[in-house]
């Protein structure tokens, strides 16, 4: 069977409704390239906001601990001796904790630190009383006193 230009349209091709599913409109990929690329912006938007906000919450470098050591481990204590760096003369509050040899928390208690004025480090010395033999003298973190 051979086919004439008579019944072939010069234009597009038209095809019988419903038989061959919905078709395309011209432009519909830029319009999913620009939605895409919205909802990117609107991610990387929330994202950042979020980063923002748990830094301020938690990871202020103002206030940093350093254990230097943990000594004087009996069945019921353990010395911590640490180094907390606040703002010029100022105060924090650090969380400090022992575990023993399995990683269970043994003690845990808040301390106060004050630096002298002008300075912006405070070492000091404090003694845990534990639950256990504690294995270790840890500062969890330090945060302004509220």
């Amino acid at each position: 069977m051979t086919e004439t230009h008579a019944t072939i349209s010069r234009g597009a091709p038209v095809f019988p409704a419903g038989r061959y599913g919905r078709r395309r409109a011209p432009g519909g990929r830029r319009r999913r390239t620009l939605l895409a690329a919205v909802v990117l912006l609107a991610l990387v938007a929330t994202l950042t906001v979020i980063s923002v906000r748990l830094y301020r919450q938690y990871g202020d470098p103002v206030y940093d601990a350093q254990v230097i050591t943990y000594t004087d481990i009996t069945d019921n204590q353990v010395l911590v001796d640490f180094r907390v760096t606040v703002p010029s003369g100022g105060s924090a509050v650090c969380l400090l904790r022992a575990r023993d040899r399995a990683g269970a928390e043994v003690a845990r208690e808040q301390v106060t630190v004050t630096a002298e004025p002008g300075s912006r480090h405070v070492t000091t010395r404090h003694r845990l009383a534990t639950t256990a033999r504690p294995f270790i003298g840890e500062v969890m973190r330090c945060r302004p006193v509220t």
